[in-house]
């Protein structure tokens, strides 16, 4: 009953993916339940960044993270309400480090809650979306009825986002749950890169790409 109600508040506050998960072995969470919600990138936008990030790509991109924002703030508001202890990871609260790491990734939450898996690409591939969505979570320690996790990749032979990635960061690796991000991609080699390329197509500063995303098959099946 309450796991139907949070998801209700959740959906209704404009989620279009959630996930429950169980997170108590993993040590990086403070609380034992997990629940990851997504939000899908509009298919005018993935078409129109097949070349390269664009500024409306990036006004998305934060949009879509505010929306996340509110949501997950919505679903810890009704859990403390109920007398449950609630954190909402917005953007705010899960700030990366210098190596753009996060004590408690989404992509985490979000494979515990067997809501997709971890692609060559390093990002959270999803059945529905593939890798073009936006995500966010919020811990609890309300006793939810917790989805199956998904604990390795279901990428294949598919290497497509690693031969499109335009500068070659993606080890072609397959994931598997506690692999480290490094056997996956390399980010500093990513992150320098790419910088340069958006200033260049934006003039913005920012790491948005998205290519790794758009060529992936299971975005392809969404835009299509």
């Amino acid at each position: 009953m309450l796991t139907r109600e949070l998801k209700d508040i959740l959906y209704a506050s404009g989620a279009v993916l959630v996930g429950v998960a169980d997170m108590r072995n993993i040590s990086s969470s403070p609380l034992p339940y997990g629940v990851c919600v997504a939000l899908p990138i509009p298919v005018p936008i993935i078409r129109e960044i097949e070349e390269g990030p664009t500024l409306s790509y990036w006004h998305t991109y934060n949009s879509l993270n505010t929306q996340l924002n509110e949501i997950v703030t919505k679903g810890a508001d009704f859990l403390t309400v109920n007398n449950y202890k609630a954190i909402s990871i917005t953007t705010g609260y899960a700030q990366p480090d210098e190596q753009r790491r996060t004590p408690l990734p989404y992509k985490t939450v979000a494979t515990q809650a067997g809501m997709g898996w971890i692609g060559k690409s390093c990002l959270l591939v999803t059945p529905e979306y593939g890798s073009a969505i936006r995500i966010s979570a919020l811990l609890t320690d309300a006793p939810l009825a917790y989805d199956t996790p998904i604990l390795e990749s279901r990428c294949g032979t598919c290497n497509l986002c690693k031969t499109h990635c335009p500068v070659q960061a993606l080890t072609g690796t397959l994931w598997k749950a506690g692999m480290q991000r490094e056997e996956l991609f390399h980010s500093e080699t990513c992150v320098d890169i790419i910088k340069k390329r958006m200033k260049e197509l934006t003039g913005i500063e920012g790491t948005l790409c998205g290519k790794c995303f758009v060529v992936c098959p299971y975005t392809r099946r969404y835009v299509k």
